[in-house]
C-alpha cells in the first residue's frame, strides 16, 4: 500500500490555495495527491470579485476551471475524501482517511477555516449573499447602498470607518449598549454615521438578500446590506496536532513562503490570513508549492 500512494507532497484542500500549490508541483515533475471533502469555505458567496481576469465570476466555477486544468499535469492526482489524521513518520507524513492511507515527503495544508456566525435569526441564509465580510471584495457592488455594520468599541469604530469609504448612508449596530468611547461616537455622528444600540433579532430577507432588520424595541432597520466580521476556528485540528505554531489571532503561523514551524509542513489559504479572498489564496498557494519543490530539490541533490 505504501509503494502504491507514496507521493513527493500531500495537499489537504483542493479550493483555491490547494490547487494552486498543486498546479506548481505538477509543473514541477512531483507527484501529488489532491484531498479535498467539498466544502470550501466561500460557498455560501454567488460571485467572487477582486480577481483579475475573474471578477464577478461564481466561485464554483473558477474552482472547476482550475480543478480541469491542474488534472491535466499527469502527476496530479485529486480524491475527494475527509481527512480524518495527518501523522508525522521516520520517513514524512501519513495521510489516513475512512478507507486509506497515503504517505508524502510534505505536506500542505490547505484547510480553511469554518466561521462561528451569532445566534441570529437568519444571519447564515444571509452570510456572503447581503452580510458581507469584506469591502474588497464586495463593497463596490453595495457602493452608496444603505449599509448596517456590525460592531462595538473599537473594532465597530475601526469597521464602520473602513465601510465608509463605500457609501455615506451607514448605521453602526452595536447589538446592546455602545462600548464606543465618547471621541469615537463623537466622530462617527459628525461623519453622518448612525450608532444604533438596540438589540439584533432577525434579518428580513428574500433567498439571503436583506431587506430589512429586527430590532428590539419594534424597530425596524430597512438596508440594502451588512457588514460584520465573524469569529472563526479552524477547520481541522492537523497544524494542532502535528505541533505548528498559532499566531494570537488563531491563524497557523507561517512565514514569507508559507512555511509552518513544523519542518516539512504548510499551511496555505484563510487558515494563514485574514485577507480572504479568492487571489490572495491562489499566490499562497503558488508560493508554497514553489519553496516547497526547492526544498525537495535541496534534500535530493
Amino acid at each position: 500500500m505504501k509503494m502504491v500512494n507514496q507521493y513527493d507532497a500531500i495537499i489537504i484542500g483542493g479550493s483555491y490555495s490547494g490547487l494552486s500549490s498543486a498546479m506548481t508541483l505538477g509543473r514541477s515533475l512531483r507527484k501529488v495527491m489532491v484531498l479535498d471533502n467539498g466544502k470550501p469555505c466561500n460557498r455560501y458567496t454567488p460571485h467572487s470579485h477582486n480577481f483579475i481576469t475573474q471578477d464577478g465570476v461564481v466561485p464554483y466555477e473558477i474552482s472547476q476551471k482550475a480543478k480541469a486544468q491542474v488534472l491535466a499535469y499527469p502527476t496530479v492526482s485529486f480524491r475527494e475524501a475527509k481527512v480524518l489524521a495527518v501523522l508525522k513518520t521516520e520517513e514524512g507524513f501519513e495521510v489516513k482517511t475512512s478507507d486509506d492511507s497515503f504517505f508524502a515527503k510534505k505536506i500542505i495544508l490547505a484547510t480553511g477555516i469554518k466561521d462561528i456566525f451569532p445566534d441570529i435569526k437568519a444571519f447564515e441564509d444571509c452570510w456572503g449573499k447581503s452580510i458581507l465580510h469584506c469591502p474588497y471584495c464586495h463593497g463596490y457592488e453595495v457602493r452608496s447602498q444603505q449599509i448596517a455594520v456590525i460592531g462595538n468599541g473599537d473594532i465597530g469604530y475601526d469597521f464602520a470607518k473602513l465601510i465608509y469609504q463605500w457609501s455615506n448612508n451607514i448605521s453602526l449596530l452595536t447589538d446592546g449598549t455602545s462600548t464606543l468611547s465618547k471621541e469615537q461616537a463623537d466622530k462617527l455622528t459628525s461623519m453622518g454615521i448612525r450608532i444604533v444600540e438596540n438589540k439584533i433579532e432577525e434579518f428580513l430577507h428574500t433567498d439571503g438578500q436583506i431587506e430589512s432588520i429586527k430590532l428590539s424595541e419594534n424597530l425596524e432597520l430597512f438596508v440594502d446590506a451588512v457588514f460584520a466580521r465573524v469569529p472563526f476556528k479552524q477547520s481541522t485540528n492537523f497544524a494542532e496536532n502535528l505541533g505548528c505554531n498559532f499566531l494570537p489571532s488563531g491563524y497557523v503561523q507561517v512565514d514569507e513562503m508559507q512555511r509552518t514551524s513544523v519542518q516539512g509542513v504548510y499551511a496555505v489559504g484563510d487558515s494563514t490570513s485574514m485577507m480572504r479572498s479568492v487571489s490572495v489564496a491562489v499566490a499562497t498557494g503558488t508560493k508554497a508549492g514553489a519553496m516547497l519543490n526547492k526544498e525537495l530539490i535541496e534534500e535530493e541533490f
